[in-house]
């Protein structure tokens, strides 16, 4: 056997990285989606191509002729076996799964399989007319080899058509990646039939035939660059494998030229526990990735849900402000018509028509300040609420709330006293009067709808540098889902279900923008069901300016 060194023989230097590169990219593939029906054929299509390329080297540094001889013949059976690979690859490629049609399974397969065990008869390769070192040697054909190279020739022609009617049918922008496998995978199999089959079948022209597997070089390096810049697999977990399967294979070479068993023993011990913790590690780096890509995606679907939800949120508000609009006209007029038919203006009004047109009056204002609030949220998210910033005292505004709220007939009936009195220090606040008003009555009312009986307590106080403004009573209370929901819109909480009270939900939320905008927060806090409850708000002690808050335009 001719004696070589691999660092002084380029040739076979070239060849070993070709080889080895194919070898691992095929595994890294399948590794990666072992159920994958492309993957398993990328794989089988690496393998074949790394022994053909291993033999088709070795073949010129042999001299006994009949070892070259079945060399020589094994090259071709691997080539056969190597076209059927490639097309194959392209005939599935990119599926995930597959079902073979019956001329595949029932014609062309039996046909390669024949074909293939021609290669290793005297059809191919009759003889070994002229065997020299470092060359290729020279050997005569038969007449199979006419019906090798049309099987090749045609499995690789259509593999490619299959291919590149693929490539016609994916989104233009995924097409790249295809493009250049498909690129390089026809240049090496154009380079393969030219240097290889023709120069030698057709010129006597063997020089080339040991270097067939560096014609694979433009095949390996374009789809590789596919798989990694493009993002076909992740190039953490390419690199995880590479690094593995290099670690183990160095180990493994290791064993070659041990001397004692328990040397050999040792030697693969480590090398099984370097196998494992490779296998390991490659399993944790791919978990994380795969759990990477999960949280990304699921990052990019919330996201898109949010979106979805904003535009609905803005097509809600766009809808309330028509509607509103629409609905204020109808109940403005039905207000006047109710007035003049009480004031006599159709004729004379029974006691009995007067209790009715009262009943109707109170259900239009209902109604009316349920078209306020929606015109007020309206307002509020489409930025047209308009602030007048004054110096004002805070202790009037609430007395004047206060009074009218007594006035009420339900805080009659049920027998509720209000505790308010005024802080003597605090003189006038730079507010909205009437914003803060809106505030301060909404919140007493509900304290006057949300309690059966006891005090409700109203005070004001200067705190953090600024104010505050509470209302406690002895009420119906709330849990903590309730407080924390309570200023979202048309949230109605769980300690009013089953009662009488109406509402929409939507009056503390207004609340809350309107003490926003003043700079300050609201809060709303509870003992529990039927423990009273306490709402409140704080504005700073500053100018509107200051605050850098002002009309919304």
């Amino acid at each position: 056997m001719y004696e070589f060194s691999l660092f002084s023989n380029l040739g076979l230097l070239l060849i070993s990285i070709t080889n080895i590169f194919i070898g691992i990219l095929g595994f890294v593939v399948f590794f990666n989606n072992k159920k994958s029906v492309t993957s398993r054929a990328f794989l089988f299509f690496c393998l074949v191509t790394m022994l053909w390329g291993f033999i088709t080297f070795f073949v010129s540094e042999f001299q006994d002729t009949n070892l070259v001889l079945w060399l020589s013949r094994s090259v071709m059976f691997m080539a056969a076996w190597q076209a059927y690979a490639i097309f194959n690859l392209f005939y599935v490629f990119p599926s995930e799964t597959f079902s073979y049609s019956k001329t595949f399974k029932y014609l062309l397969f039996p046909l390669v399989v024949i074909i293939s065990l021609i290669t290793l008869s005297p059809l191919v390769f009759s003889e070994v007319i002229k065997v020299e070192s470092g060359s290729a040697p020279v050997l005569a054909k038969g007449a199979g080899m006419i019906a090798f190279g049309f099987l090749s020739i045609s499995l690789v022609v259509i593999g490619l058509y299959y291919f590149t009617n693929r490539i016609s049918k994916t989104i233009k922008k995924k097409r790249l990646p295809y493009l250049l496998i498909l690129i390089g995978g026809g240049l090496a199999f154009f380079l393969i039939i030219l240097f290889n089959f023709i120069l030698s079948a057709f010129f006597n022209n063997e020089n080339f035939i040991p270097f067939g597997a560096l014609f694979m070089l433009p095949f390996a390096l374009l789809t590789s660059y596919s798989i990694i810049k493009h993002n076909l697999l992740n190039i953490k977990v390419i690199s995880t494998e590479i690094f593995g399967f290099f670690l183990v294979a160095l180990n493994l070479s290791g064993l070659i030229g041990t001397k004692s068993t328990s040397e050999l023993i040792i030697k693969f011990t480590i090398s099984l526990v370097l196998f494992i913790f490779t296998v390991i590690l490659i399993r944790s780096v791919r978990n994380e990735v795969q759990q990477k890509e999960e949280v990304t995606k699921l990052a990019h679907n919330l996201e898109k849900a949010n979106l979805r939800l904003q535009e609905l949120d803005q097509q809600k508000t766009e809808f309330l402000s028509i509607a509103s609009h629409q609905l204020r006209t109808p109940l403005t007029i039905i207000r006047g018509y109710i007035e003049l038919i009480g004031d006599g203006a159709y004729g004379k009004v029974s006691k009995k028509l007067k209790e009715t047109l009262k009943n109707m009056d109170e259900s239009n204002d209902r109604l009316m300040k349920l078209v306020e609030e929606f015109l007020d949220v309206t307002r509020i998210e489409q930025g047209r609420t308009k602030f007048v910033f004054e110096d004002k005292s805070i202790n009037d505004l609430i007395a004047s709330v206060v009074k009218e709220l007594s006035m009420k007939p339900e805080f009659a009936e049920k027998n509720l006293k209000i505790v308010w009195k005024p802080e003597e220090n605090i003189t006038n606040i730079y507010m909205d009067e009437e914003k803060i008003r809106h505030v301060v009555f909404n919140f007493l009312d509900n304290s006057i709808k949300y309690s059966d009986k006891g005090i409700i307590k109203v005070s004001v106080e200067t705190e953090d540098g600024g104010y505050t403004v509470r209302v406690k009573d002895q009420g119906f209370g709330f849990n903590k889902e309730d407080e924390v929901n309570f200023f979202q819109k048309f949230y109605r909480g769980k300690n009013v279900e089953g009662t009488n009270v109406n509402g929409t939900g939507l009056g503390i939320y207004v609340c809350k923008r309107f003490i926003e905008k003043h700079g300050g927060h609201v809060w709303a806090h509870s003992e529990g069901l039927g423990k009273g409850s306490e709402f409140g708000f704080w504005i700073p002690g500053v100018k509107v300016e200051e605050r850098v808050t002002g009309n919304e335009e």
